[in-house]
């Protein structure tokens, strides 16, 4: 009878444990609500970068000066604390912004070998890439050498200096801005670099009631990280990764739309070069982060019509006078139908 008992109160705590996309609903409300009350007027750049945050990838801004990127990524870095014993977390920050310029050398954004005249031997000093949050500010201005630097650490999440590989940490996440408009002095991104970004982001004018909102807050934006609401731990966040990874579904016809899309992009003759497999394989934990910021527990068509332009408007090169709205849709059209079909009603 007794063991009956205990069955049953197992069986019942069992019932009861909250479900792991549960925690990362909750976990992903809060970065949103954080970030959404310290920039004001962003709510599609906001979610944007959430989707990257889960989907383990890197997001690029082109904007104007003070449209609010520092702050963007200042709030997303404070808003996630780190859990870990201080000795296990070694030299990570919440946050590290590097300001990219011609002058700046590989070291200064990696970190470089001090040798201590003391001991007689050499410490590896780390660079503002050892972070949580990283705001490349106009990465375009850096030089081709500092760029590959930049490559291996959003790639790989680790720096080599002098032969030594030092890894970064988990979470590592890069948010990275351009001018669209001041390009003198500038170095472009190479393809190579490009790719590594999930997401390119064109950021617009906010509307007027947006701007009035901006300049009314001020103040009580200022004390958010000691009046808003609560930040979240790193370990959330990386289990909201994992649980998103394991219990968002994607239907088999979900990856046939993204090979058939990609296929239609490099068959079309207004495109000059079409999208990677691996920018593909990126789309799929996107595509379930915003089917996790949607309370789903699945993909749909509209989250492929939401996240695939994002991921695709800095892939694809187009021939003069084609306008990538107008390609994409074209590509897009018969896949997401048959998509659209096979999940109807869910």
């Amino acid at each position: 009878m007794e063991a009956m008992v205990t069955d049953a109160t197992q069986t019942e705590t069992a019932t009861m444990a909250p479900h792991p996309l549960d925690e990362a609903r909750r976990t992903a409300a809060a970065l949103m609500t954080r970030l959404n009350t310290a920039v004001i007027g962003r709510r599609d750049v906001v979610e944007s970068i959430v989707i990257a945050l889960l989907a383990d990838g890197h997001v690029l801004l082109e904007d104007m000066p003070g449209s609010g990127k520092t702050t963007l990524a200042k709030t997303l870095g404070e808003s996630i604390v780190d859990d870990r014993d201080p000795a296990e977390r070694g030299p990570i920050e919440s946050f590290r912004r590097i300001q990219f310029t011609p002058d700046l050398l590989p070291s200064d954004v990696t970190g470089t070998t001090v040798f201590a005249p003391q001991h007689g031997t050499f410490t590896f000093k780390p660079g503002p890439v050892f972070a949580h949050v990283v705001l490349a500010d106009e990465i375009n201005r850096t030089s081709p050498k500092v760029q590959a630097a930049m490559l291996e650490a959003m790639a790989e999440k680790q720096v080599t200096v002098d032969n030594r590989t030092h890894p970064l940490d988990a979470l590592f996440f890069v948010i990275a801005t351009q001018n669209p408009l001041d390009l003198a002095g500038t170095f472009p991104l190479p393809v190579a670099q490009l790719d590594r970004f999930l997401f390119k982001i064109r950021m617009t004018t906010i509307d007027r009631a947006a701007e009035l909102e901006v300049l009314r807050t001020v103040q009580s934006r200022r004390e958010l990280s000691t009046s808003g609401p609560p930040p979240v731990t790193r370990g959330q966040v990386l289990r909201a990764r994992l649980a998103m990874l394991h219990g968002v579904t994607l239907h088999p016809l979900v990856q046939e739309t993204l090979v058939d899309t990609g296929r239609a992009l490099r068959a079309d003759p207004r495109v000059l070069q079409g999208v990677s497999t691996r920018s593909l394989v990126l789309c799929l934990p996107a595509l379930q982060a915003r089917a996790l910021l949607r309370d789903r527990d699945h993909v749909r068509a509209d989250d492929v019509e939401a996240v695939l332009p994002l991921v695709f408007n800095h892939r694809v090169e187009l021939a003069a006078g084609a306008v990538l709205q107008d390609v994409l849709r074209d590509a897009l059209r018969a896949p997401l139908e048959r998509l659209a079909r096979a999940t109807l009603g869910s």
